[in-house]
C-alpha cells in the first residue's frame, strides 16, 4: 500500500529565530495580528524595531476563540482598504494564528458573510485575493503554524466553522522558544496537552500514515518527559524550547491525518460548558484510547511504540493527564452519563469524530 505526506510549510526553528524575520518579508509590507498583551510584553514594538519591517498595520485585540461577531468588522475593513499588507504576520497562540488564517482569504465581495455562508454550507470556497502568511507561535501546542486549518466560532449560535483551504497553509512558521517564556502556567499546560491530543489522535485515526506516525510517536514520548518538568521551570528555556519542538511534530502529524473523536467532543464541551480548548480535548484521551485500542493491529502497534504496553495503558494515560492537575472524567465538569453518552455518540458522526479508527463500537460513557 503507498503512503503519501504532504507539509509545504517552511519552518524555522530556534532560540532567537524571530530575527529572521525581516529577510523573510523581503521588503514586503506586514499586517502584525496578535494577542492584547503582546504590546505590554514588548512583542510589538520588538516587531516594529527589527530593521528592515514595514507594518502596514496592527491587529492586537484578538482574543481566545476568534468568533464571527469580533471577525466579521476586522476582516471587512481589512479587504475593504485593499488589504493594504502584503504579508500577514501572525504572532499568538492558535487564535491569532486562526484570525490570520480568516483574514489572509479575500472573497469577491469583501465581505466576511460570504465566506462563513460558504463554511455554514460545508462548501470551501475559491478566494478572490490571498495573502501570504507568516506563523509565529509563542504557545507550544496548537499546531496551527502548520496546518491549513482555522476554527472560526458563532458562540451566539452555538456552531463553530472549520476553515481550511490550499491557500490557508502558512508560508513559514516561525517557532521560537524565547517567545514562550512568559506564557503563564496554565496556557502551557492547555498547549502541551493539545499537542499530546494531536499527536494520539493522528495515530487512533482512518487517515495515519507511517511518516505522520513517526511525528506522532516522538511527539507523545517528548511531551511525557517535558511537560511535567516545564509546568516546574516555566522560565527554563531549554525546557521550552524542547516542548515546542514537540508540539511542532504533533502538528506535523495531524497536518496530514486530521484530528479524530477526542477533538470532536473538545468543540461541544467549550461551547456549551466554556472549556479551555486545551483541556477539552485532552480529559478524553483516555476514554478514547480504550475504544481505539484492538481495533486495528496496525494502530495498536504505533499505540505501543507512543506508550508502551496497552494492557494498563488507558490508566496510566490518565494518571499522567491527573497528575497535571486535569481532571479525565465527564463528571468532573458537570456532565451526567446521559449527556456524556450523547455527546460522545454525536461526536462520532462529526466530520472528526469520523477519523476515528474505533468509532462503529458501542458508546460507553
Amino acid at each position: 500500500m503507498s503512503h503519501e505526506y504532504f507539509n509545504p510549510v517552511r519552518s524555522v526553528v530556534g532560540a532567537g529565530a524571530l530575527s529572521c524575520l525581516p529577510q523573510l518579508l523581503d521588503g514586503r509590507r506586514a499586517l502584525l495580528v496578535t494577542f492584547p498583551e503582546a504590546r505590554s510584553l514588548g512583542l510589538v514594538g520588538r516587531i516594529e524595531q527589527l530593521p528592515g519591517v514595514q507594518l502596514a498595520g496592527v491587529i492586537d485585540d484578538v482574543r481566545p476563540n476568534p468568533d464571527v461577531a469580533e471577525l466579521r468588522g476586522v476582516y471587512e475593513s481589512f479587504w475593504q482598504q485593499g488589504g493594504a499588507a502584503e504579508v500577514v504576520v501572525a504572532i499568538g497562540g492558535g487564535s491569532a494564528i486562526d484570525t490570520a488564517k480568516a483574514l489572509m482569504v479575500g472573497t469577491a465581495s469583501g465581505r466576511f458573510d460570504e465566506m462563513i455562508a460558504a463554511l455554514a454550507a460545508g462548501k470551501g470556497f475559491r478566494p478572490a485575493q490571498v495573502k501570504t502568511l507568516i506563523a509565529v507561535p509563542t504557545t507550544a501546542g496548537t499546531g496551527s503554524e502548520v496546518t491549513p486549518w482555522a476554527t472560526i466560532w458563532d458562540r451566539g449560535a452555538q456552531k463553530k466553522y472549520s476553515l481550511h483551504l490550499p491557500q490557508t497553509w502558512p508560508h513559514t512558521a516561525i517557532i521560537d522558544a524565547e517567545l514562550m517564556l512568559t506564557l503563564p502556567a496554565s496556557v502551557t499546560l492547555q498547549s502541551g496537552l493539545d499537542a499530546l491530543s494531536h499527536a494520539l489522535e493522528s495515530i487512533w485515526n482512518v487517515n495515519a500514515n507511517p511518516l505522520s506516525d513517526t511525528f506522532a510517536v516522538a511527539a507523545v514520548h517528548e511531551t511525557f518527559d517535558v511537560l511535567p518538568k516545564l509546568m516546574r521551570r516555566l522560565d527554563d528555556l531549554e525546557l521550552r524550547g524542547r516542548m515546542a519542538l514537540a508540539a511542532l511534530k504533533a502538528g506535523m502529524a495531524f497536518s496530514n491525518t486530521r484530528t479524530a473523536l477526542a477533538h470532536s467532543i473538545s468543540y461541544e464541551m467549550t461551547l456549551r460548558y466554556g472549556l479551555p480548548h486545551g483541556i477539552a480535548c485532552s480529559f478524553p484521551l483516555p476514554m478514547v484510547l480504550e475504544r481505539a485500542i484492538g481495533v486495528k493491529r496496525d494502530r495498536d502497534a504505533v499505540l505501543e511504540r507512543a506508550l508502551g504496553p496497552l494492557d494498563g495503558a488507558p490508566r496510566r494515560l490518565a494518571a499522567f493527564i491527573e497528575g497535571l492537575g486535569v481532571k479525565t472524567r465527564f463528571a468532573d465538569y458537570g456532565v451526567g452519563d446521559d449527556e456524556a453518552e450523547a455527546m460522545v455518540a454525536h461526536a462520532l458522526t462529526g466530520a472528526r469524530g469520523r477519523n476515528f479508527i474505533g468509532r462503529a463500537l458501542e458508546v460507553v460513557a
